[in-house]
Formats: structure tokens, sequence, C-alpha cells
């Protein structure tokens, strides 16, 4: 790693949040994305790293491409939520909330609850509470502790 490089990542850690986002600007050409800090520096370390070294090759690109079409037969929307933690299509999931017994169809790609279809479970948890929650950690589908 040359020492400009490594002078550039290093100056990442203790540069200001706007200076993040005006590096971000000029290198990506975009607005920078509303995530945290974390997320801006790793992603322009990477930039930085790949413009003065080169991207990933076109054959790992292929190959990668290739690998995603495998697991989710090219829709993007079945990469949001983990293959292990979605309920196999077809399952009940029932809750008891403040007294009143809640059912839940989990479909191919979505939910249903009511006869309404849900994109994720943590919508279908919003509607039964009024707040936000975590579908998996309402259903019990995943440990409270766990998910920390």
């Amino acid at each position: 790693m040359t020492d400009a490089v490594l002078a550039k990542l290093v100056a990442l850690k203790t540069t200001p949040t706007p200076k993040l986002k005006e590096e971000w600007r000029e290198l990506f050409d975009t607005e920078p994305p509303p995530y945290n800090r974390r997320f801006l520096e790793h992603r322009l370390a990477y930039r930085i790293q790949e413009l003065a070294y080169g991207g990933l090759k076109p054959e790992t690109i292929e190959r990668l491409e290739a690998l995603a079409e495998d697991l989710d037969g090219g829709d993007p929307n079945r990469r949001r939520q983990p293959a292990k933690d979605r309920p196999i299509a077809g399952t009940r999931l029932v809750r008891g909330w403040q007294g009143v017994e809640h059912c839940v169809t989990v479909r191919d790609d979505d939910f249903e609850y009511q006869g309404r279809p849900y994109k994720s479970l943590s919508a279908v948890a919003r509607a039964i509470t009024g707040t936000r929650w975590n579908g998996l950690i309402f259903f019990g589908l995943k440990n409270q502790r766990a998910a920390r």
C-alpha cells in the first residue's frame, strides 16, 4: 500500500462527518446515503483503494452475480431476509397480545395477517401493537438477547 493511500485511509478516522460527505460526493459523484459515520468511513476507504489499485476483476463480478442468481433466482427482494431466519411458506405464527390471539401466515414473498399482505413480520408486529418491533423477536423466532 502506498504512503499516499495509507495516509488517506488513516485520515478518515479523524475527518469530521461533513467533510466525509463532501469526499463522498467527490469520489462517487452522488449524494451520500443517510447512513452512520462508520458506514461512510468503510465505504470511502474501499473506494479510495478501488481507485488507487483497481476494483474487482470482471471474472470475480461474474462469479458473484452467478452465485447471487443461484441463491435468489435473480429476485433482489428475496435477499432482504436470510433464509435461516424466515419460516417456511405455509407456516402459521400465533401470538397473543393484550388478550387477543393473532395469527399470521407465512407466504412465499410476504406475510398475511387479517387478509392483508405485509412485506415483513416487523410490519405485522407494528400493525398489532402500534409500536415498532423486531418481527422475529415479537413472534418468538429469535431470542431478544441473541439479537443484540
